[in-house]
């Protein structure tokens, strides 16, 4: 029987370790001493612990006491042994109780050499990993793709990529998904219309309708009832009850242009809805409650005309919650090709002529042209030349210099200024860190103070 046993033990091909319960190595087969290294003489009396990794030596000694305990349980387990070079082999284990030749008490332990297979387990999870890494990546830029797309597309008729435009569509973009009250200011012609339109299509109302109110375009008589609306017979000539464009907005968003147009007692409504969010309609005291986010915008220096006694106070820092200030086109002047081939594209949709080329001579004049109406007026010009064009080359006629006389004009030193004081009164001013006045300008604090000092600016307390 023990000869029987022995060569059963020496021929299992699998490696098999006989050990006391003190874990000691009773017996080796050939297979399991040349796994790792060695001849059989030397593992024999040896701790069977030695050739386990280190990190696995608890888990081995937990088995073996499991199996001690209870001489029907079989242990299984997937571990590391090291050879005697040192290299690190993976086996499947199995472990249980037998009696040894003398009736005490041993544990055989069985293995299979299973480091190949781990090995490709490994590689196989570092594939599966890499790929995820990848495809997280892919994800990663294909949202950060997307984003671009559409802040290019979002962007709509806004066209440039100067600093000045760019810090206008940044700070757009920033308030834009917020319900925060906006004060656009600029020149005629510089598009604050286009940056209210933007503004709304970024934020969360824009699956509503944009609505829109000129506030220097309807007459004094009838700017209460449009924008508040009016019962029947509220007063004569009112045939039909009117919903106003509050009530129009509600749930999205309604621009006020040239709100610097509205009359004292107008102004006092409209601070209420901008504090309360209702009002009452003309001839009715009901009052109605709407959730409107207002976009205002003007061409006159509001802080000015709150100091003439022009302008409510109280309604002036209402409406400059987040103001945006909208650069001339002069102070933007390489945006001009990009604003040209943008018109000439659209109105050779229109007119159905193609424009291939435009003479150095024709651009160099438009860069160098004051641009008193801003974009609007670049715009008209560009039309008036589709309509002359006889072939595919565009040329342009500028408004004579006669027509500009009563234009006022500034010299540089007044522009610089008049420009500074513009930004100081957006950021606040705030002259230093992120959106401070000097970022804006892209100029050094210590920059902007010295010419804040050289030109006499000096905020009024």
């Amino acid at each position: 029987s023990e000869e029987r046993y022995r060569t059963l033990y020496e021929n299992n091909p699998l490696m098999c370790f006989t050990t006391d319960a003190e874990g000691t190595v009773l017996y080796v087969n050939q297979l399991g001493a040349e796994q790792l290294g060695y001849t059989a003489e030397q593992l024999s009396g040896k701790s069977v612990f030695n050739v386990f990794y280190e990190d696995d030596k608890k888990t081995v000694s937990e088995q073996l006491s499991m199996c001690l305990q209870d001489p029907t349980h079989v242990a299984r387990w997937e571990l590391r042994k090291v050879h005697k070079d040192g290299r690190i082999l993976w086996v499947r284990e199995s472990a249980r109780v037998i009696h040894d030749i003398d009736g005490s008490k041993a544990i055989l332990i069985a293995c299979e050499d299973i480091t190949e297979r781990k090995r490709a387990e490994q590689a196989l999870q570092k594939a599966l990993s890499e790929i995820s890494q990848l495809k997280d990546q892919l994800q990663a830029e294909n949202i950060y793709l997307k984003e671009e797309i559409k802040s290019e597309q979002d962007h709509g008729e806004i066209v440039g990529n100067s600093k000045a435009i760019k810090a206008v569509l940044h700070r757009a973009e920033k308030v834009a998904k917020t319900d925060s009250t906006i004060l656009i200011t600029g020149e005629t012609g510089t598009g604050k219309e286009l940056l209210a339109r933007l503004i709304h299509n970024l934020s969360r109302r824009n699956n509503k309708t944009l609505v829109k109110v000129n506030c220097a375009a309807i007459p004094s008589a009838l700017i209460e009832s449009e924008l508040f609306g009016r019962e029947k017979g509220a007063y004569t000539g009112a045939l039909t009850k009117q919903i106003g464009r509050f009530e129009l907005a509600n749930g999205s968003t309604i621009f006020l242009d040239e709100i610097g147009e509205l009359s004292m007692e107008l102004q006092a409504k409209l601070l209420k809805v901008l504090q309360d969010g209702e009002f009452e309609r003309l001839g009715s005291p009901k009052t109605i409650n709407v959730d409107v986010r207002v976009v205002a915008a003007t061409n006159k220096d509001l802080a000015k005309a709150v100091s003439e006694g022009r302008f409510r106070e109280d309604l002036y820092y209402r409406l400059n919650v987040f103001p945006i200030h909208v650069p001339p086109l002069r102070e933007r002047m390489n945006d001009i090709p990009n604003l040209v081939w943008k018109f000439v594209k659209e109105f050779s949709d229109k007119m159905g002529k193609r424009i291939e080329t435009i003479p150095k001579k024709t651009m160099d004049a438009l860069l160098s042209y004051y641009w008193p109406g801003n974009v609007r007026e670049l715009k008209n010009v560009i039309e008036r030349a589709m309509i002359l064009a006889q072939d595919n080359m565009l040329r342009v006629e500028l408004p004579k210099t006669e027509t500009l006389k009563n234009i006022k004009t500034m010299t540089m030193q007044e522009s610089e200024k008049t420009h500074i004081l513009q930004v100081l009164q957006m950021t606040g001013w705030r002259i230093r860190g992120k959106s401070g006045a000097a970022e804006v300008l892209g100029l050094k604090p210590s920059t902007l103070e010295s010419k804040m000092s050289k030109l006499g600016i000096v905020r009024n307390k």
